[in-house]
Protein backbone atom coordinates (compact mmCIF):
# COMPACT_ATOMS: atom_id res chain seq x y z
CA UNK A 1 0.00 0.00 0.00
CA UNK A 2 1.13 3.31 -0.59
CA UNK A 3 1.84 5.03 2.27
CA UNK A 4 -0.55 7.53 4.37
CA UNK A 5 -0.48 11.03 3.02
CA UNK A 6 -2.72 14.50 4.31
CA UNK A 7 -4.96 15.66 1.93
CA UNK A 8 -3.42 16.93 -1.52
CA UNK A 9 -4.75 20.87 -2.54
CA UNK A 10 -7.65 19.63 -4.56
CA UNK A 11 -9.06 17.81 -1.50
CA UNK A 12 -8.41 21.03 0.70
CA UNK A 13 -10.39 23.14 -1.94
CA UNK A 14 -13.59 20.72 -2.34
CA UNK A 15 -13.60 20.17 1.46
CA UNK A 16 -13.09 23.86 2.26
CA UNK A 17 -16.17 24.82 -0.70
CA UNK A 18 -18.22 21.64 1.16
CA UNK A 19 -17.89 23.00 4.85
CA UNK A 20 -18.73 26.75 3.20
CA UNK A 21 -21.91 25.51 1.82
CA UNK A 22 -20.83 26.66 -1.66
CA UNK A 23 -22.10 23.57 -2.93
CA UNK A 24 -24.70 20.33 -1.90
CA UNK A 25 -22.59 17.76 -4.25
CA UNK A 26 -19.44 17.72 -5.63
CA UNK A 27 -19.38 16.70 -9.26
CA UNK A 28 -16.08 16.59 -11.49
CA UNK A 29 -15.62 15.35 -15.01
CA UNK A 30 -13.20 13.36 -17.21
CA UNK A 31 -13.38 15.23 -20.58
CA UNK A 32 -11.16 12.78 -23.24
CA UNK A 33 -11.22 13.76 -26.76
CA UNK A 34 -11.98 10.68 -28.43
CA UNK A 35 -8.93 10.98 -31.51
CA UNK A 36 -6.56 8.12 -29.55
CA UNK A 37 -6.07 5.79 -26.82
CA UNK A 38 -5.86 6.71 -23.45
CA UNK A 39 -2.33 6.53 -22.26
CA UNK A 40 -1.01 6.65 -18.79
CA UNK A 41 -1.11 10.28 -18.63
CA UNK A 42 -4.92 9.88 -18.37
CA UNK A 43 -4.98 7.00 -16.16
CA UNK A 44 -3.53 9.86 -13.56
CA UNK A 45 -6.56 12.01 -14.25
CA UNK A 46 -9.12 9.45 -14.02
CA UNK A 47 -7.95 8.39 -10.88
CA UNK A 48 -8.42 12.14 -10.01
CA UNK A 49 -11.47 12.77 -11.35
CA UNK A 50 -13.43 9.90 -9.99
CA UNK A 51 -11.72 9.40 -6.86
CA UNK A 52 -12.21 12.95 -5.98
CA UNK A 53 -15.94 12.76 -6.23
CA UNK A 54 -15.72 9.00 -4.70
CA UNK A 55 -13.87 10.41 -1.41
CA UNK A 56 -16.61 13.07 -1.10
CA UNK A 57 -19.88 11.16 -2.36
CA UNK A 58 -20.02 13.13 -5.62
CA UNK A 59 -20.26 12.19 -8.88
CA UNK A 60 -18.50 11.98 -12.15
CA UNK A 61 -19.35 12.48 -15.67
CA UNK A 62 -17.89 10.94 -18.57
CA UNK A 63 -17.95 13.31 -21.15
CA UNK A 64 -16.37 12.98 -24.62
CA UNK A 65 -14.78 16.38 -26.10
CA UNK A 66 -16.23 15.33 -29.74
CA UNK A 67 -15.79 18.84 -31.33
CA UNK A 68 -13.11 18.07 -34.08
CA UNK A 69 -15.34 15.92 -36.25
CA UNK A 70 -11.90 14.85 -38.50
CA UNK A 71 -9.62 13.06 -35.82
CA UNK A 72 -12.37 11.80 -34.11
CA UNK A 73 -13.96 7.95 -33.94
CA UNK A 74 -16.26 5.59 -32.32
CA UNK A 75 -13.71 3.38 -32.04
CA UNK A 76 -11.85 5.71 -29.80
CA UNK A 77 -14.95 6.17 -28.15
CA UNK A 78 -15.68 2.40 -27.50
CA UNK A 79 -11.51 1.95 -25.86
CA UNK A 80 -11.98 4.95 -23.89
CA UNK A 81 -15.55 3.54 -21.91
CA UNK A 82 -13.50 0.20 -21.91
CA UNK A 83 -10.36 1.60 -20.35
CA UNK A 84 -12.48 3.57 -17.63
CA UNK A 85 -13.76 0.50 -16.70
CA UNK A 86 -11.11 -1.65 -16.56
CA UNK A 87 -9.47 1.26 -13.91
CA UNK A 88 -12.44 0.13 -11.68
CA UNK A 89 -14.23 3.40 -12.22
CA UNK A 90 -18.12 4.29 -13.30
CA UNK A 91 -19.51 7.49 -14.17
CA UNK A 92 -22.64 8.75 -13.34
CA UNK A 93 -23.63 10.36 -16.89
CA UNK A 94 -21.88 9.49 -20.35
CA UNK A 95 -22.20 12.58 -22.24
CA UNK A 96 -20.80 14.43 -25.79
CA UNK A 97 -20.01 17.97 -26.24
CA UNK A 98 -22.20 16.99 -29.23
CA UNK A 99 -24.84 16.51 -27.22
CA UNK A 100 -24.87 20.28 -26.41
CA UNK A 101 -24.01 21.87 -30.10
CA UNK A 102 -27.98 23.84 -30.23
CA UNK A 103 -26.77 25.40 -26.83
CA UNK A 104 -23.62 25.99 -27.71
CA UNK A 105 -24.52 27.39 -30.51
CA UNK A 106 -27.53 29.37 -28.90
CA UNK A 107 -24.64 30.65 -26.06
CA UNK A 108 -23.06 31.89 -29.43
CA UNK A 109 -26.00 33.92 -30.62
CA UNK A 110 -26.11 35.48 -26.90
CA UNK A 111 -22.62 36.68 -27.02
CA UNK A 112 -23.21 38.36 -30.25
CA UNK A 113 -26.44 39.70 -28.98
CA UNK A 114 -24.16 41.23 -26.12
CA UNK A 115 -21.92 42.98 -28.58
CA UNK A 116 -19.19 40.19 -27.11
CA UNK A 117 -18.94 37.96 -30.71
CA UNK A 118 -18.34 38.91 -34.26
CA UNK A 119 -17.77 37.16 -37.66
CA UNK A 120 -14.18 37.87 -38.71
CA UNK A 121 -13.51 36.63 -42.73
CA UNK A 122 -9.54 37.13 -41.68
CA UNK A 123 -7.23 34.31 -42.35
CA UNK A 124 -5.73 32.25 -39.78
CA UNK A 125 -2.16 33.85 -40.68
CA UNK A 126 -3.75 37.62 -40.57
CA UNK A 127 -5.41 36.33 -37.29
CA UNK A 128 -2.41 35.13 -35.80
CA UNK A 129 -0.56 38.38 -36.87
CA UNK A 130 -3.19 40.97 -35.35
CA UNK A 131 -2.54 39.35 -32.16
CA UNK A 132 0.78 40.79 -31.48
CA UNK A 133 2.95 39.37 -29.52
CA UNK A 134 3.56 38.56 -25.90
CA UNK A 135 5.33 41.87 -25.98
CA UNK A 136 3.63 43.12 -28.35
CA UNK A 137 0.00 44.14 -28.15
CA UNK A 138 -2.05 42.88 -31.37
CA UNK A 139 -4.56 45.40 -33.37
CA UNK A 140 -8.14 45.21 -34.08
CA UNK A 141 -8.84 43.75 -37.55
CA UNK A 142 -10.93 45.24 -40.13
CA UNK A 143 -14.28 42.82 -39.17
CA UNK A 144 -14.23 43.81 -35.56
CA UNK A 145 -17.09 46.79 -35.39
CA UNK A 146 -19.58 44.75 -37.36
CA UNK A 147 -22.83 44.98 -36.25
CA UNK A 148 -24.82 42.76 -34.14
CA UNK A 149 -27.26 42.27 -37.13
CA UNK A 150 -24.74 41.66 -39.63
CA UNK A 151 -22.86 39.47 -37.02
CA UNK A 152 -25.93 37.15 -36.26
CA UNK A 153 -26.97 37.69 -39.91
CA UNK A 154 -23.20 35.95 -40.91
CA UNK A 155 -23.45 33.57 -38.12
CA UNK A 156 -26.60 32.03 -39.36
CA UNK A 157 -25.42 31.76 -42.95
CA UNK A 158 -22.24 29.85 -41.77
CA UNK A 159 -24.57 27.29 -40.06
CA UNK A 160 -26.65 26.92 -42.73
CA UNK A 161 -23.37 26.15 -44.95
CA UNK A 162 -23.02 29.08 -47.20
CA UNK A 163 -19.02 29.69 -46.83
CA UNK A 164 -16.47 27.24 -46.75
CA UNK A 165 -13.66 26.00 -44.52
CA UNK A 166 -11.63 28.60 -43.39
CA UNK A 167 -13.48 31.69 -44.66
CA UNK A 168 -15.08 32.91 -41.80
CA UNK A 169 -15.00 32.08 -37.72
CA UNK A 170 -16.72 33.75 -35.11
CA UNK A 171 -14.14 35.52 -32.67
CA UNK A 172 -15.29 36.73 -28.85
CA UNK A 173 -15.07 40.75 -28.50
CA UNK A 174 -12.66 40.75 -25.29
CA UNK A 175 -9.04 43.06 -25.61
CA UNK A 176 -6.59 42.82 -28.19
CA UNK A 177 -4.46 43.77 -26.11
CA UNK A 178 -4.35 42.11 -23.18
CA UNK A 179 -1.20 40.47 -21.23
CA UNK A 180 -2.86 37.11 -21.77
CA UNK A 181 -2.66 36.55 -25.52
CA UNK A 182 -5.49 33.79 -25.70
CA UNK A 183 -7.81 36.82 -24.33
CA UNK A 184 -7.03 38.52 -27.53
CA UNK A 185 -10.58 38.19 -29.38
CA UNK A 186 -9.88 34.04 -29.25
CA UNK A 187 -11.76 32.17 -32.11
CA UNK A 188 -15.14 30.53 -30.82
CA UNK A 189 -16.41 28.51 -33.75
CA UNK A 190 -14.75 27.67 -37.17
CA UNK A 191 -16.31 26.25 -40.07
CA UNK A 192 -15.71 22.43 -40.56
CA UNK A 193 -17.73 20.43 -43.90
CA UNK A 194 -17.25 17.09 -42.26
CA UNK A 195 -19.11 14.03 -40.71
CA UNK A 196 -19.63 13.68 -37.07
CA UNK A 197 -19.56 10.32 -35.69
CA UNK A 198 -22.63 10.83 -33.62
CA UNK A 199 -23.86 14.31 -35.29
CA UNK A 200 -24.07 13.08 -39.09
CA UNK A 201 -23.82 16.09 -41.55
CA UNK A 202 -26.08 17.98 -39.44
CA UNK A 203 -23.63 20.90 -38.64
CA UNK A 204 -20.91 22.33 -40.23
CA UNK A 205 -19.66 24.81 -37.42
CA UNK A 206 -18.31 23.25 -34.88
CA UNK A 207 -16.89 25.07 -31.00
CA UNK A 208 -13.55 25.34 -30.43
CA UNK A 209 -12.34 23.59 -27.17
CA UNK A 210 -12.01 26.85 -24.80
CA UNK A 211 -15.71 27.53 -25.97
CA UNK A 212 -17.26 23.90 -25.46
CA UNK A 213 -15.44 23.04 -22.32
CA UNK A 214 -16.56 25.47 -19.57
CA UNK A 215 -19.85 26.00 -21.25
CA UNK A 216 -20.20 21.90 -21.22
CA UNK A 217 -19.36 22.19 -17.69
CA UNK A 218 -21.71 25.07 -16.48
CA UNK A 219 -24.73 22.68 -18.16
CA UNK A 220 -23.85 19.78 -16.33
CA UNK A 221 -23.10 21.79 -13.24
CA UNK A 222 -19.69 20.53 -12.80
CA UNK A 223 -18.32 22.10 -9.70
CA UNK A 224 -14.29 21.46 -9.95
CA UNK A 225 -13.32 21.55 -13.53
CA UNK A 226 -9.77 19.57 -12.74
CA UNK A 227 -7.20 20.20 -16.04
CA UNK A 228 -3.44 20.17 -15.89
CA UNK A 229 -1.21 23.04 -16.11
CA UNK A 230 -0.62 23.85 -19.81
CA UNK A 231 -4.59 25.06 -19.32
CA UNK A 232 -3.32 27.52 -16.73
CA UNK A 233 -3.39 30.34 -19.33
CA UNK A 234 -7.16 29.38 -20.76
CA UNK A 235 -8.97 29.78 -16.88
CA UNK A 236 -9.46 33.54 -17.70
CA UNK A 237 -11.15 33.03 -21.01
CA UNK A 238 -12.97 30.03 -19.19
CA UNK A 239 -14.41 32.27 -16.67
CA UNK A 240 -14.87 35.34 -19.05
CA UNK A 241 -17.20 33.48 -20.99
CA UNK A 242 -19.30 31.92 -17.96
CA UNK A 243 -19.31 35.21 -16.29
CA UNK A 244 -20.51 36.93 -19.50
CA UNK A 245 -23.23 34.46 -20.35
CA UNK A 246 -24.51 34.61 -16.59
CA UNK A 247 -24.64 30.36 -16.63
CA UNK A 248 -23.64 28.14 -13.82
CA UNK A 249 -20.32 29.52 -12.53
CA UNK A 250 -18.15 26.25 -12.75
CA UNK A 251 -14.57 26.43 -11.63
CA UNK A 252 -10.91 25.52 -13.24
CA UNK A 253 -8.49 23.85 -11.10
CA UNK A 254 -5.27 23.01 -12.84
CA UNK A 255 -2.68 20.16 -11.05
CA UNK A 256 0.64 18.90 -13.01
CA UNK A 257 0.30 16.46 -15.48
CA UNK A 258 2.08 13.39 -15.84
CA UNK A 259 5.64 13.31 -17.16
CA UNK A 260 7.34 10.39 -16.97
CA UNK A 261 11.22 8.72 -17.55
CA UNK A 262 11.67 6.89 -20.91
CA UNK A 263 8.29 7.67 -21.87
CA UNK A 264 6.43 9.57 -24.76
CA UNK A 265 2.92 11.09 -23.91
CA UNK A 266 2.30 12.65 -27.16
CA UNK A 267 -0.90 11.29 -28.78
CA UNK A 268 0.44 12.08 -32.67
CA UNK A 269 3.89 10.95 -31.97
CA UNK A 270 2.15 7.34 -30.48
CA UNK A 271 0.03 7.36 -33.64
CA UNK A 272 3.05 7.68 -35.84
CA UNK A 273 4.55 4.77 -34.01
CA UNK A 274 1.32 3.01 -34.58
CA UNK A 275 0.92 4.05 -38.57
CA UNK A 276 4.40 3.39 -39.54
CA UNK A 277 4.30 0.17 -37.70
CA UNK A 278 7.21 0.46 -34.86
CA UNK A 279 5.34 -1.04 -32.75
CA UNK A 280 2.52 -3.25 -33.98
CA UNK A 281 -1.09 -1.15 -32.97
CA UNK A 282 -2.02 1.41 -29.92
CA UNK A 283 -1.95 -1.84 -27.71
CA UNK A 284 1.52 -3.12 -28.39
CA UNK A 285 2.86 -4.06 -24.60
CA UNK A 286 5.66 -0.99 -25.28
CA UNK A 287 3.04 1.50 -25.69
CA UNK A 288 2.43 4.20 -22.85
CA UNK A 289 -1.38 3.84 -23.37
CA UNK A 290 -3.45 2.12 -20.96
CA UNK A 291 -4.96 -0.94 -23.75
CA UNK A 292 -0.72 -1.25 -23.90
CA UNK A 293 -0.71 -1.82 -20.35
CA UNK A 294 -2.86 -3.89 -19.99
CA UNK A 295 -1.86 -6.28 -22.75
CA UNK A 296 1.39 -6.31 -21.17
CA UNK A 297 -0.13 -7.49 -17.93
CA UNK A 298 0.01 -4.84 -15.10
CA UNK A 299 -3.29 -4.70 -13.09
CA UNK A 300 -5.57 -1.73 -12.36
CA UNK A 301 -4.83 -2.14 -8.91
CA UNK A 302 -1.26 -1.72 -9.60
CA UNK A 303 -1.99 1.26 -11.84
CA UNK A 304 -3.99 3.01 -9.43
CA UNK A 305 -1.51 2.30 -6.37
CA UNK A 306 1.19 4.02 -8.87
CA UNK A 307 -1.55 7.16 -9.31
CA UNK A 308 -2.32 7.37 -5.47
CA UNK A 309 1.73 7.30 -4.96
CA UNK A 310 3.04 10.51 -7.57
CA UNK A 311 0.20 12.26 -5.97
CA UNK A 312 -1.00 15.61 -6.93
CA UNK A 313 1.44 18.20 -7.15
CA UNK A 314 1.12 22.10 -8.92
CA UNK A 315 4.19 21.59 -10.92
CA UNK A 316 5.55 19.89 -13.02
CA UNK A 317 8.19 16.92 -11.97
CA UNK A 318 9.54 13.88 -13.38
CA UNK A 319 8.67 10.28 -12.64
CA UNK A 320 10.69 7.14 -12.61
CA UNK A 321 9.42 5.03 -14.81
CA UNK A 322 10.27 2.40 -12.31
CA UNK A 323 8.04 3.50 -9.75
CA UNK A 324 5.29 2.28 -12.28
CA UNK A 325 7.23 -1.28 -12.35
CA UNK A 326 7.47 -1.08 -8.75
CA UNK A 327 3.77 -0.86 -8.13
CA UNK A 328 3.13 -3.58 -10.94
CA UNK A 329 5.88 -5.93 -8.49
CA UNK A 330 4.19 -5.13 -5.36
CA UNK A 331 0.75 -6.19 -6.67
CA UNK A 332 1.48 -9.03 -8.56
CA UNK A 333 3.77 -10.52 -6.01
CA UNK A 334 1.13 -10.85 -3.77
CA UNK A 335 -1.78 -12.25 -6.87
CA UNK A 336 0.90 -14.03 -9.00
CA UNK A 337 0.33 -18.30 -9.61
CA UNK A 338 4.54 -19.48 -9.51
CA UNK A 339 5.21 -21.52 -12.33
CA UNK A 340 8.44 -23.12 -13.47
CA UNK A 341 9.58 -22.16 -16.81
CA UNK A 342 13.01 -22.79 -19.03
CA UNK A 343 13.82 -20.53 -21.42
CA UNK A 344 17.35 -21.59 -22.22
CA UNK A 345 17.73 -25.26 -21.55
CA UNK A 346 20.52 -27.69 -20.42
CA UNK A 347 18.82 -31.31 -20.29
CA UNK A 348 19.14 -32.90 -17.05
CA UNK A 349 19.21 -36.84 -16.96
CA UNK A 350 18.97 -38.60 -13.84
CA UNK A 351 20.23 -41.97 -14.23
CA UNK A 352 19.15 -43.70 -11.15
CA UNK A 353 15.79 -42.49 -11.70
CA UNK A 354 13.89 -45.18 -13.41
CA UNK A 355 13.38 -44.52 -17.17
CA UNK A 356 10.01 -44.15 -18.53
CA UNK A 357 8.56 -43.40 -14.13
CA UNK A 358 6.43 -40.65 -13.85
CA UNK A 359 5.61 -38.84 -10.70
CA UNK A 360 3.38 -35.72 -9.48
CA UNK A 361 4.92 -33.91 -6.80
CA UNK A 362 2.70 -30.90 -5.40
CA UNK A 363 3.81 -27.47 -5.17
CA UNK A 364 2.27 -23.95 -3.70
CA UNK A 365 0.59 -21.58 -6.39
CA UNK A 366 1.58 -18.47 -4.39
CA UNK A 367 3.48 -18.91 -0.98
CA UNK A 368 1.89 -15.26 -0.58
CA UNK A 369 -1.52 -16.19 -0.43
CA UNK A 370 -2.79 -19.54 0.60
CA UNK A 371 -6.57 -19.82 -0.84
CA UNK A 372 -4.37 -19.97 -4.36
CA UNK A 373 -3.96 -23.94 -3.03
CA UNK A 374 -1.43 -26.22 -5.00
CA UNK A 375 -1.05 -27.88 -7.79
CA UNK A 376 0.57 -31.37 -9.05
CA UNK A 377 3.75 -31.22 -11.40
CA UNK A 378 4.69 -34.35 -13.55
CA UNK A 379 8.87 -35.28 -12.59
CA UNK A 380 10.46 -38.02 -14.29
CA UNK A 381 14.19 -39.18 -15.38
CA UNK A 382 14.80 -36.48 -17.82
CA UNK A 383 14.08 -32.56 -17.34
CA UNK A 384 15.26 -29.55 -18.28
CA UNK A 385 17.04 -26.90 -16.18
CA UNK A 386 18.64 -23.12 -17.34
CA UNK A 387 21.58 -23.08 -18.92
CA UNK A 388 22.55 -20.33 -16.31
CA UNK A 389 22.08 -22.42 -13.15
CA UNK A 390 25.20 -24.83 -13.95
CA UNK A 391 28.33 -23.67 -14.11
CA UNK A 392 31.17 -26.66 -14.51
CA UNK A 393 33.81 -25.13 -12.71
CA UNK A 394 32.12 -22.36 -10.27
CA UNK A 395 33.61 -20.05 -8.12
CA UNK A 396 33.28 -19.82 -4.68
CA UNK A 397 29.81 -19.21 -3.08
CA UNK A 398 27.87 -20.76 -5.96
CA UNK A 399 25.19 -22.67 -4.86
CA UNK A 400 23.47 -23.62 -8.01
CA UNK A 401 24.38 -27.35 -10.04
CA UNK A 402 27.93 -27.65 -10.72
CA UNK A 403 30.50 -30.88 -11.69
CA UNK A 404 30.70 -32.80 -8.22
CA UNK A 405 28.08 -30.48 -6.32
CA UNK A 406 24.48 -30.39 -5.44
CA UNK A 407 21.50 -28.46 -5.72
CA UNK A 408 17.43 -29.06 -4.57
CA UNK A 409 15.38 -28.99 -7.55
CA UNK A 410 12.12 -26.70 -6.71
CA UNK A 411 9.61 -29.03 -4.95
CA UNK A 412 11.11 -32.12 -5.76
CA UNK A 413 14.93 -33.86 -4.72
CA UNK A 414 18.38 -33.26 -4.56
CA UNK A 415 20.16 -34.05 -7.25
CA UNK A 416 24.44 -34.44 -8.06
CA UNK A 417 26.14 -34.11 -11.02
CA UNK A 418 28.53 -36.40 -12.05
CA UNK A 419 29.27 -36.07 -15.62
CA UNK A 420 28.62 -33.19 -18.31
CA UNK A 421 28.06 -34.32 -21.93
CA UNK A 422 29.39 -31.66 -24.77
CA UNK A 423 28.89 -31.33 -27.99
CA UNK A 424 32.06 -30.61 -30.59
CA UNK A 425 31.94 -26.89 -30.28
CA UNK A 426 32.50 -27.54 -26.49
CA UNK A 427 29.32 -26.57 -25.33
CA UNK A 428 27.05 -28.36 -22.65
CA UNK A 429 24.26 -30.68 -24.06
CA UNK A 430 23.91 -32.88 -21.20
CA UNK A 431 24.22 -33.61 -17.73
CA UNK A 432 24.24 -37.01 -16.18
CA UNK A 433 22.89 -36.87 -12.64
CA UNK A 434 21.90 -38.88 -9.71
CA UNK A 435 18.86 -38.17 -7.23
CA UNK A 436 18.62 -39.11 -3.54
CA UNK A 437 15.08 -40.46 -2.85
CA UNK A 438 15.06 -39.79 0.55
CA UNK A 439 15.51 -35.65 0.10
CA UNK A 440 11.83 -35.35 -1.78
CA UNK A 441 10.45 -32.15 0.01
CA UNK A 442 8.04 -32.19 2.36
CA UNK A 443 9.25 -35.48 3.82
CA UNK A 444 13.17 -35.06 3.21
CA UNK A 445 14.77 -37.79 5.51
CA UNK A 446 18.50 -37.90 3.61
CA UNK A 447 20.57 -35.59 6.18
CA UNK A 448 21.84 -34.10 2.92
CA UNK A 449 22.42 -30.15 3.19
CA UNK A 450 22.37 -27.24 -0.04
CA UNK A 451 22.21 -24.14 -0.36
CA UNK A 452 20.90 -23.69 -3.98
CA UNK A 453 17.61 -24.34 -5.38
CA UNK A 454 16.89 -23.94 -9.06
CA UNK A 455 13.85 -25.18 -10.95
CA UNK A 456 12.93 -27.45 -13.73
CA UNK A 457 10.75 -28.81 -16.00
CA UNK A 458 10.29 -32.60 -17.08
CA UNK A 459 11.12 -33.16 -20.64
CA UNK A 460 8.44 -35.59 -21.53
CA UNK A 461 5.46 -32.97 -20.26
CA UNK A 462 7.18 -29.62 -21.49
CA UNK A 463 5.17 -27.31 -23.44
CA UNK A 464 6.90 -25.49 -25.81
CA UNK A 465 5.33 -21.64 -26.02
CA UNK A 466 6.73 -18.15 -27.14
CA UNK A 467 7.97 -15.83 -24.67
CA UNK A 468 8.06 -11.84 -25.51
CA UNK A 469 10.56 -10.03 -23.11
CA UNK A 470 9.55 -6.58 -22.98
CA UNK A 471 11.01 -3.23 -22.14
CA UNK A 472 11.21 0.22 -22.41
CA UNK A 473 10.55 1.76 -26.00
CA UNK A 474 12.91 4.74 -25.44
CA UNK A 475 16.75 4.95 -23.94
CA UNK A 476 16.24 8.31 -23.46
CA UNK A 477 15.50 9.33 -19.90
CA UNK A 478 13.80 12.83 -20.60
CA UNK A 479 11.90 12.73 -24.17
CA UNK A 480 10.77 15.73 -23.43
CA UNK A 481 13.86 17.84 -23.80
CA UNK A 482 15.27 16.04 -26.97
CA UNK A 483 15.44 18.47 -29.97
CA UNK A 484 16.06 15.71 -32.99
CA UNK A 485 13.32 12.72 -34.24
CA UNK A 486 11.97 11.32 -31.80
CA UNK A 487 12.38 7.72 -33.57
CA UNK A 488 16.20 8.31 -33.32
CA UNK A 489 15.56 7.51 -29.29
CA UNK A 490 14.04 3.96 -29.71
CA UNK A 491 15.39 0.89 -27.65
CA UNK A 492 16.66 -1.19 -30.51
CA UNK A 493 16.15 -3.91 -27.39
CA UNK A 494 12.36 -3.23 -26.09
CA UNK A 495 11.22 -6.09 -26.90
CA UNK A 496 13.16 -10.18 -27.70
CA UNK A 497 11.14 -13.16 -28.60
CA UNK A 498 12.83 -16.25 -27.65
CA UNK A 499 10.88 -19.80 -27.05
CA UNK A 500 10.60 -21.63 -23.99
CA UNK A 501 9.20 -24.76 -22.48
CA UNK A 502 6.86 -24.49 -19.50
CA UNK A 503 5.45 -26.59 -17.09
CA UNK A 504 2.11 -28.25 -18.60
CA UNK A 505 -0.45 -26.46 -15.95
CA UNK A 506 -0.06 -23.74 -18.53
CA UNK A 507 -2.11 -25.50 -20.62
CA UNK A 508 -5.00 -24.15 -18.35
CA UNK A 509 -4.12 -20.79 -18.52
CA UNK A 510 -6.46 -18.19 -18.82
CA UNK A 511 -6.43 -14.50 -19.92
CA UNK A 512 -6.86 -12.78 -16.58
CA UNK A 513 -3.87 -15.06 -15.13
CA UNK A 514 -0.50 -13.13 -13.87
CA UNK A 515 2.46 -15.58 -13.34
CA UNK A 516 5.62 -15.30 -11.89
CA UNK A 517 8.16 -17.64 -13.63
CA UNK A 518 10.22 -18.63 -10.58
CA UNK A 519 13.34 -16.65 -10.96
CA UNK A 520 12.95 -14.67 -13.83
CA UNK A 521 9.86 -12.38 -13.97
CA UNK A 522 6.29 -11.33 -14.20
CA UNK A 523 4.23 -13.04 -17.39
CA UNK A 524 0.62 -13.11 -18.56
CA UNK A 525 -0.81 -14.72 -21.66
CA UNK A 526 -1.01 -12.54 -24.77
CA UNK A 527 -4.06 -11.80 -26.88
CA UNK A 528 -2.19 -13.77 -29.77
CA UNK A 529 -1.58 -17.10 -27.77
CA UNK A 530 -3.78 -20.31 -28.67
CA UNK A 531 -3.94 -23.78 -27.39
CA UNK A 532 -1.71 -24.68 -29.64
CA UNK A 533 1.02 -22.20 -29.46
CA UNK A 534 1.30 -20.47 -26.11
CA UNK A 535 2.49 -16.81 -25.83
CA UNK A 536 3.61 -15.06 -22.94
CA UNK A 537 4.45 -11.35 -22.26
CA UNK A 538 6.69 -10.17 -19.56
CA UNK A 539 5.18 -7.36 -17.66
CA UNK A 540 8.39 -6.65 -15.55
CA UNK A 541 11.37 -8.71 -14.19
CA UNK A 542 11.76 -9.80 -10.70
CA UNK A 543 14.19 -6.97 -9.79
CA UNK A 544 14.66 -3.32 -11.80
CA UNK A 545 17.44 -4.61 -13.99
CA UNK A 546 17.09 -1.58 -16.19
CA UNK A 547 18.83 0.18 -13.82
CA UNK A 548 21.26 -2.62 -13.00
CA UNK A 549 22.09 -2.41 -16.84
CA UNK A 550 22.38 1.48 -16.00
CA UNK A 551 24.69 1.25 -13.62
CA UNK A 552 27.04 -1.13 -15.49
CA UNK A 553 26.73 0.66 -18.59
Amino acid sequence: MAEEKGPNFLEEIVDRDLKAGKYQEIITRFPPEPNGYLHIGHAKSICLNFGLAKDFNGSTNLRFDDTNPVTEETEYVDSIKYDVRWLGFEWANERYASDYFDQLFEFAVRLIEKGLAYVDDSTSDQIAEQKGTPTKPGVNGPFRDRSVEENLQLFSEMKDGKYKDGSKVLRAKIDMAHTNMLMRDPVLYRIKHAHHHRTGDKWCVYPMYDFAHGQSDSIEGVTHSICTLEFVPHRELYDWLINSLEIFPSRQYEFARLNMTYTMMSKRKLLQLVNEKIVSGWDDPRMPTISGIRRRGFTPESIRDFCERIGVAKRDNMIDFGLLEFCGRDHLNKIALRRMVVMDPIKVVITNYPEGKTEQLPSENNPEDESTGSREIPFGNALYIERDDFMENPPKKYFRLSLGGMVRLKSAYIIKCEEVIKDSDGRVTELRCVYFPESKSGSDTSGLSVKGVIHWVSVAHAVEAEVRLYDRLFNTEDMGAIEDDFKNHLNSESLKIQKAWVEPEFRNAKADDRFQFMRTGYFCLDKESTPDKLVFNRTVTLRDMWAKEQKKG
